[in-house]
């Protein structure tokens, strides 16, 4: 019975890590460190609140999908 309250218990604290998404600092690192590697320049990134994004396009969700990465050219 122990083995499987904490199987549950762990299970519970993973989701929750997974649920929380990456810091918006972490993924634009990413996505620049692929947009350099394919050669490209004259852009910029940044994080704003979902929703909020009117111009550019979105590439990426982060801090548990509360803001967007947006790309401009």
């Amino acid at each position: 019975m122990k083995k499987v309250v904490l199987a549950t218990v762990m299970v519970m604290l993973a989701g929750s890590a997974l649920a929380a998404g990456k810091p918006c600092d972490e993924l634009k690192g990413e996505i620049d460190a692929k947009l350099q590697a394919k050669g490209a320049s004259g852009y910029s990134l940044q994080a704003v609140d979902k929703g909020s994004a009117t111009d550019g396009k979105v590439v990426g969700t982060c801090e548990g999908g509360t803001k967007v990465l947006v790309y401009k050219r």
